[in-house]
């Protein structure tokens, strides 16, 4: 079924929207719960708090793309599960994947905050959509998907270090394209 008219649905406030949403991006959003989580049990909770958000969004939101809506929403949830269980650890996958873009996206302390995050969204989609095709893939399946360096390696046949090495320029490069834009976070 086409996007608009699974999110017709939920206008409808018809139950086969879960259905359809479940048929169409169920394993897409549990991709996304377990990249973070590392949990089947956990992601499929995320998945399912998934669609309650769509149902309690729709209306009054209608997005222009579905999959992207629900990525979004089973990615804060799941992030916020995960910060829940590890508020003490930080080690995983998910904490260095965090800690990795913390690193681009902290401001110095006398850096006034930056809050107009219409405008952060615009320079981050102008930063991916000037990207190279092999780099814009591995900068955002690392940090969209938060997929760990082995298996974008594998996925991709590169090697560890060298998907390591682009991640780090393209780090460096995003860090400077956020100070060209004058955009602290």
């Amino acid at each position: 079924m086409e996007d608009e008219k699974i999110v017709e649905l939920y206008w409808e406030r018809s139950e086969a929207a879960i259905a359809q949403t479940q048929s169409k991006y169920g394993k897409y959003c549990h991709y996304i719960a377990y990249n973070i989580l590392y949990s089947d049990e956990d992601a499929e909770e995320c998945v399912n708090d998934t669609y309650i958000k769509a149902w309690d969004t729709m209306p009054p939101k209608k997005p222009q793309r579905l999959s992207t809506y629900l990525g979004k929403l089973t990615r804060n949830i799941a992030l916020d599960r995960y910060d829940y269980y590890n508020a003490d650890k930080r080690r995983s996958n998910t904490a260095l994947v965090l800690q990795e873009v913390g690193e681009v996206l902290t401001a110095p302390e006398d850096a006034e905050t930056f809050s107009d995050t219409q405008a952060l969204s615009d320079a981050i989609n102008s930063f991916v959509d000037a990207l190279p095709r092999e780099t814009r893939i591995i900068f955002v399946r690392r940090y969209w998907y938060m997929s760990p360096i082995k298996d974008i390696s594998s996925d991709y046949g590169i090697p560890e270090g060298t998907v390591k090495s682009i991640l780090s320029r393209t780090r460096k490069k995003f860090k400077a394209h956020l100070l060209k834009e004058g955009i602290y976070v």
